[in-house]
């Protein structure tokens, strides 16, 4: 019988992974002390990880407190990823054009088992915009990306990302009950498209649409997101044509949709 990969996990490898990935927007520096808490682990064990990591410029250490903080090479590696990206090539142009004639700030996010993150985005040209989402992660239930991706998955892969445990309420309007979910979901197919009315952060609103590939797979999908104040009703029926329109346009170019779809 064929070993699962897991079984051929190296144990340093995966802790030194593992501290890469508690750094945090909320919390970009971290001691010693508070991974070895985190994580569980001997501080002498975490300490000799970032030192390793250090050297390979993976971390760098700050001068006056002795915290740690992502180093330069993370970027040098995720730019790497990103130039690799088709959807991100093949999305970029439409981004940057529907961004201008909306003035909103528009993403493309990806689905991460039952998270998005967002890999691309242009910002807002208004003077009051939501904080940037670009490399941010979001729980899909919430995040209108995430809703507008996770409504064509199979009912039996929404069953094991969504049933397996509690939905995370963000907040008060967050849909945390996963049949409730599914059916809303199954609208969000029936009109092409999902918004999320400040389901994961108070007085923002978000439109999207999702992104097909040659597969006809969905692979994305495209997100406007604005304050709710100036995402209102009205808006929200005026925004959502063109939402649609450039997510077309992106699985056009992706070979997913024919330009007369």
């Amino acid at each position: 019988m064929k070993k699962a990969k897991s079984d051929y996990l190296i144990q340093s490898v995966s802790r030194a992974l593992d501290i890469l990935e508690t750094f945090s927007p909320k919390e970009g520096t971290l001691g010693v002390t508070e991974l070895a808490r985190k994580l569980r682990l001997h501080k002498n064990n975490v300490f000799r990880l970032l030192a390793t990591l250090e050297t390979r410029g993976y971390v760098e250490q700050e001068g006056d407190s002795g915290a740690y903080r992502l180093g330069p090479k993370i970027y040098e590696v995720a730019l790497v990823f990103l130039r690799h990206l088709e959807i991100r090539r093949q999305a970029r142009p439409v981004l940057e054009s529907t961004a201008a004639q909306l003035h909103e700030s528009l993403y493309l996010a990806q689905r991460d088992r039952a998270s998005v993150i967002y890999v691309d985005g242009v910002e807002t040209d208004q003077p009051i915009r939501v904080a940037p989402r670009l490399g941010a992660r979001l729980p899909a239930h919430a995040a209108a990306a995430g809703k507008a991706i996770t409504a064509f998955l199979s009912r039996e892969l929404f069953e094991e990302l969504f049933m397996a445990q509690p939905l995370a309420a963000l907040t008060a309007k967050t849909l945390t009950d996963p049949e409730a979910l599914f059916s809303h979901l199954g609208q969000v197919v029936d009109v092409g498209y999902a918004l999320s009315d400040e389901e994961e952060t108070p007085g923002v609103r978000s439109v999207a649409a999702p992104i097909w590939d040659s597969n006809k797979q969905v692979v994305g999908a495209i997100e406007c997101v604005a304050p709710a104040f100036r995402m209102e009703r009205d808006r929200i029926q005026a925004l959502v044509p063109q939402v649609k329109a450039a997510a077309q346009e992106i699985s056009v170019r992706m070979g997913g949709l024919s330009s007369a779809t």
